[in-house]
This record gives structure tokens, sequence and C-alpha cells, in this order.
């Protein structure tokens, strides 16, 4: 569980600090109430999730991106080579 993960995505704008990875060590700052331990674990599927997500998204790109060089006549080696992308 990624207490700093579901905090930054899903409490946008508030203040807190959070020492160790656990709900322990959570310091909220914000004049809004501190969300419960129980409140931010719910949030953990979506957030893991959105994560998985966004890295999709960006394999999906770059593989696109690829794509629409070698059809300009690049070759695979070399997209590689410009990019510094692994064979």
């Amino acid at each position: 569980m990624d207490y700093a993960a579901i905090l930054t995505r899903k409490y946008a704008g508030t203040e807190w600090t959070l020492d160790g990875d656990n709900y322990e060590g959570l310091t909220w700052l914000s004049d809004t109430p501190k969300p419960t331990k129980k409140a931010l674990e719910a949030h953990w599927p979506t957030v893991t999730a959105e994560i998985e997500a966004e890295k999709q998204a960006k394999l999906d790109a770059k593989a696109s991106a690829v794509a629409k060089l070698q059809a300009l006549g690049l070759t695979v080696d070399e997209v590689q080579v410009a990019f510094g992308l692994e064979a």
C-alpha cells in the first residue's frame, strides 16, 4: 500500500506529511478532516489501476511513435538508437 500515492492522487490540494510508509506516520496539516486508514485503503485498488493504466498508455504511445517512424522509413535499429529504446 502506497499511502503517498493515494494521498497525492485522491487528496490533491491538501497538505500533509508522511514519516515512513504507514498510516501512523501521516501528519495531516490541512483544515479538512484527516482521512481514516480505512478510507485511504479503500482508494488503493483504484489508485493501482490508475497507475497501471498510465504505464500502459506510455507503452502504447511509445509503440505508436515507433510504428510511425518506421512508416517514414526508419529501421528498427535506427529508431532504437535515436531514442535509446531497448530491443
